[in-house]
């Protein structure tokens, strides 16, 4: 029997890696949060260039999940993030076990920026209605080795969470792929009348 091991990414998977081999790992790809669609697409095309050169086993759900997630979590409620974690972590159960696996667990617990007493209490509640045990693991001091390793390997590194409203949060005090200069003025521009 194996650990399924939800990975919201590549490069959190690479921290417990080595460790989760000798629990016998399947690597489960299920994260309708991810958004825009390239978003999406390249966090998937790393986990599974990760699996391939690992050879992990692995299980994907490459369905771009934007109406799903939207349709499950509240856009203005401050329990947003726990209903994205029991949104993964429920299909993440529910496939535990119909494969028979001992447990299963989630790299959202490689993160700091993730809320890991939430993740855990949706991990035990959703394991209490599946039948499938939770297995919780602080994996917070291998972000930084993971980081170095998925920069090392040159696998793609995320600069959020993945939702909509976590880029948002990321990037809205910037002005980062806006302006290539310092501000706009006519003297910056580009003649392009018809020559």
């Amino acid at each position: 029997m194996a650990l399924l091991v939800h990975a919201c990414c590549a490069e959190c998977l690479l921290g417990p890696l080595d460790g989760l081999r000798e629990r016998g790992l399947v690597a489960y790809f299920y994260n309708p949060n991810i958004h825009p669609l390239i978003e999406f697409r390249r966090r998937l095309k790393a986990f599974r260039l990760l699996a391939d050169c690992e050879g992990i086993e692995t299980v994907c759900d490459e369905q771009y999940g934007l109406d799903a997630f939207l349709d499950t979590v509240d856009r203005r409620a401050a329990r947003r993030c726990e209903q994205c974690y029991r949104m993964r972590l429920l299909r993440t159960a529910e496939l535990a076990r119909r494969r028979g696996d001992e447990a299963f667990t989630t790299t959202l617990l490689v993160s700091r920026h993730q809320q890991h007493d939430v993740v855990r209490r949706v991990g035990e509640e959703v394991a209490d209605a599946v039948g499938v045990p939770f297995a919780y693991f602080d994996w917070r001091h291998l972000a930084e080795p993971a980081h170095e390793e998925a920069r090392r390997r040159n696998l793609y590194r995320q600069q959020y969470c993945g939702c909509i409203f976590s880029e948002y949060q990321r990037y809205k005090d910037t002005g980062l792929h806006v302006y290539r200069g310092q501000g706009h003025d006519s003297d910056q521009c580009p003649d392009v009348r018809p020559g």
